[in-house]
């Protein structure tokens, strides 16, 4: 790890967290039933790791340094969308015939995380005087 990696990973997130903002944000129109803003930041989020991460490969036909690909793949998508990052780290376990550690990855992330968010809420709550509400605008619940 160096100093300029670092640099370059937090140039990249505040890029990522900006356009997460703003798709949330142009997304709440159509946001009702469900969170569509990060539901497409997730997708594509997913979408960008994975074609960035492969067309690039060091012995692929379009390498790029180690700098880009951390900008990108840890600073723009990290601070797009985590989601990114399981959804690649599951498609390798998958690629590798892990199917059964795929799903145990998929299950456990999706259950944990929902557990943790409810967790954190009830543990809040409690400090909050009985504050049943997690988000303040309807930007926050999307972002």
């Amino acid at each position: 790890m160096s100093f300029t990696n670092c640099l370059v990973v937090m140039l990249g997130g505040a890029l990522g967290t900006l356009a997460r903002y703003l798709v949330s944000w142009l997304a709440l129109p159509i946001s009702g039933q469900l969170p569509w803003g990060t539901i497409i930041i997730n997708v594509t989020g997913s979408l960008l790791i994975g074609f960035f991460g492969t067309l690039t490969l060091a012995q692929g036909r379009y390498p790029v340094s180690e700098a880009v690909r951390l900008f990108v793949m840890i600073g723009i998508c990290g601070g797009y969308t985590t989601f990114s990052s399981f959804s690649l780290q599951t498609l390798d376990l998958l690629r590798s015939g892990a199917f059964v550690r795929a799903a145990v990855n998929i299950a456990a992330s999706v259950a944990l995380c929902t557990a943790a968010v409810a967790a954190g809420h009830l543990l809040a709550s409690r400090f909050n005087g009985g504050e049943v509400r997690i988000a303040q605008v309807a930007l926050e619940e999307d972002a």
